[in-house]
C-alpha cells in the first residue's frame, strides 16, 4: 500500500482517483473538446506544438489528453495511483504507446522527484496544490519547474474566511466518518443546485443548467461536487496571496479569473 492509499484508509486525504475513474465512464469528444478549448483560451495559446507540457496532480488525464491532442509533449502524474491509472488509460484509449505523454506516479512535494524532471514550457496544476497538505511548499517546488519565459498556469481555492473554515471541517468530517457522506452529498447538492433547480422546474427547463456544466472544463457536475465535498487535506489563499507569491518569484501576471465565494481563482504567469 503506498502512501496515498494509507492516507485514504486513515481518513486523511480524498480518494480523488477513485472519483476520476468513475468520471472516465461520461468522458466523450465534446467533453475533451472543451477541455482543449479551456487550454487555448486560458494560454492564449492555439496550437501547443514544441511546447513541453507538466501536469501536476494529473486527475483523470483530461487536460494531459488535451495538451497531447494540442500537440505538446506531456509528461503526468499524480499522487494518487488510481489518478494515475486514469492517465494511463486514456493514453490507452487515444495515444497508445506514445512516447511523447509520459505518466508516473509522484509527489508535487517530493523536491528529489521534481529535481529529475527538470523545468517546463508550461506547467500546469489546476485545483491540486491545496490539496497536498503544504500548499506553499507545494508551490515553492512548482514555480522553481518553470522554463524562462514559460508559462505556470495554476487554480487556488479561494479563501472566505470563516466561509472556507466551515468548508474544512464539513470536509474532514467526510473523510473521517464515512456512514455521514450521503447526507453531506446532499447537504452540497442542495446548497449548489437546490435553487436553481427548482428555478429552472418551474420554468419549464428541468436541469437545464446541470445538463449544461459540461461548457465547464468539460467536467462533469456529479464528479465535481464529490471532489468538492470530500477535497481533503485542504487550504486557500486570496488572489493578492497568490500574486505576491508568485512575483516575488519572477513572474508577470497574464490572466486571471477570480471567483466571489468559492471556487478556484484562476491564474496564468509568465516567468519572466
Amino acid at each position: 500500500m503506498n502512501d496515498a492509499s494509507k492516507e485514504i484508509k486513515q481518513g486523511e486525504r480524498f480518494a480523488f482517483g477513485e472519483n476520476w475513474s468513475r468520471f472516465l465512464s461520461v468522458l466523450n469528444e465534446e467533453r475533451i473538446k472543451q477541455a482543449e478549448d479551456s487550454l487555448k483560451d486560458m494560454l492564449e495559446l492555439n496550437d501547443l506544438s514544441g511546447k513541453t507540457f507538466l501536469d501536476i496532480g494529473n486527475g483523470s488525464g483530461l487536460f494531459s489528453l488535451a495538451a497531447r491532442r494540442l500537440g505538446a509533449t506531456v509528461h503526468s502524474f499524480d499522487f494518487d495511483t488510481h489518478s494515475v491509472s486514469c492517465a494511463l488509460e486514456l493514453k490507452r484509449r487515444f495515444f497508445p504507446g506514445d512516447p511523447d505523454w509520459v505518466i508516473e506516479q509522484g509527489s508535487v512535494l517530493d523536491s528529489a522527484y521534481l529535481a529529475k524532471l527538470g523545468k517546463w514550457d508550461i506547467v500546469y496544476s489546476w485545483g491540486v496544490l491545496h490539496h497536498t497538505g503544504d500548499l506553499w511548499k507545494a508551490m515553492e517546488n512548482v514555480v522553481a519547474m518553470v522554463n524562462d519565459k514559460g508559462l505556470l498556469f495554476i487554480a487556488i481555492y479561494n479563501d472566505e474566511g470563516y466561509k472556507s473554515s466551515r468548508w474544512a471541517r464539513i470536509k474532514y468530517h467526510y473523510n473521517k466518518r464515512p456512514w455521514i457522506r450521503p447526507i453531506l452529498l446532499t447537504y452540497g447538492f442542495l446548497h449548489f443546485w437546490g435553487r436553481t433547480c427548482l428555478n429552472e422546474f418551474l420554468a419549464m427547463r428541468p436541469m437545464a443548467s446541470w445538463r449544461a456544466y459540461i461548457k465547464s472544463r468539460g467536467m462533469s457536475p456529479w464528479h465535481d461536487l464529490v471532489d468538492w465535498m470530500g477535497g481533503w487535506p485542504y487550504e486557500v489563499a486570496t488572489p493578492d496571496v497568490v500574486f505576491n507569491f508568485c512575483r516575488g518569484h519572477g513572474f508577470t501576471l497574464q490572466r486571471l479569473i477570480t471567483r466571489q465565494g468559492i471556487g478556484n481563482n484562476e491564474f496564468v504567469f509568465r516567468k519572466v
